[in-house]
């Protein structure tokens, strides 16, 4: 029997990516994000490659909290079960603190975590009602420190969500059931997200090779790692510890 997979943020991005990864690897699916037209595509695109596949698309803001908890609900019963439940909607704008743009940093972190606690909220609920199944967390390699500059408000919601699953982690392991618990951090991976900012890094990674490393992690149900795993592990050790100056080069 296939497994089904949720993954939130699925219009594009890192999100269509790894929807297009489970496919191929035999996963249903539940897509969700703002845009239902982009959802729509994003099925029609995977059956005609994988035409016994199940996609199902539902637009969702998840700073709409009630709806998060609707969507969620909706999707386990439409399904049946929840294999997999991706956190993986976010935002990456923001500047630095003190430039007078705080609507952008203010967004970042409802999305990024406020957002994530109600999807992870709404996880939970259906996975422990099931009593089994996964939460991966997308997170970001750069949530190993203070970050300079525009993307300071962004790590930070990162490093909130990291601390975030490792609770929920604590909190499955103390009941001793079979649910996995993965935080993912990908590093620099190309996406609309670099497109949007316009920082192209000199590590970045093939999309379809990040998005392929990113779905292994999942499928392994690693506890916390980054992806692809080089150069990304070496790169996030490497921020832990360098002078902040070596830092913003690196960055």
């Amino acid at each position: 029997m296939s497994e089904t997979v949720l993954i939130t943020g699925a219009s594009t991005g890192l999100g269509e990516g790894m929807a297009r990864v489970f496919a191929a690897r035999g996963a249903d699916l539940v897509i969700t994000a703002r845009r239902l037209g982009r959802l729509e595509e994003l099925r029609c695109s995977i059956q005609q490659q994988h035409p016994s596949r199940t996609v199902t698309p539902f637009a969702l803001d998840v700073t709409d909290h009630d709806a998060v908890f609707e969507v969620f609900e909706a999707a386990a019963e439409q399904s049946g079960r929840l294999d997999r439940i991706v956190v993986n909607a976010g935002l990456g704008k923001g500047s630095a603190l003190g430039a007078g743009r705080f609507s952008g940093n203010r967004d970042t972190a409802l999305t990024n975590f406020v957002g994530g606690i109600a999807q992870c909220e709404a996880a939970m609920r259906v996975l422990y009602r099931q009593g089994s199944g996964q939460l991966a967390v997308i997170s970001s390699v750069v949530a190993g420190r203070g970050m300079p500059g525009p993307m300071n408000v962004y790590a930070a919601s990162k490093v909130a969500l990291n601390h975030l699953a490792a609770g929920i982690r604590s909190d499955v392991r103390a009941q001793g059931l079979p649910i996995a618990i993965s935080t993912i951090r990908p590093g620099y991976i190309d996406s609309e997200m670099q497109t949007r900012t316009g920082r192209r890094h000199w590590l970045l990674t093939d999309a379809d090779v990040g998005c392929a490393a990113m779905v292994d992690a999942i499928q392994r149900e690693v506890r916390d790692a980054c992806v692809p795993r080089w150069p990304w592990s070496a790169f996030a050790a490497g921020l832990r510890v360098l002078p902040m100056p070596i830092v913003r080069r690196l960055l």
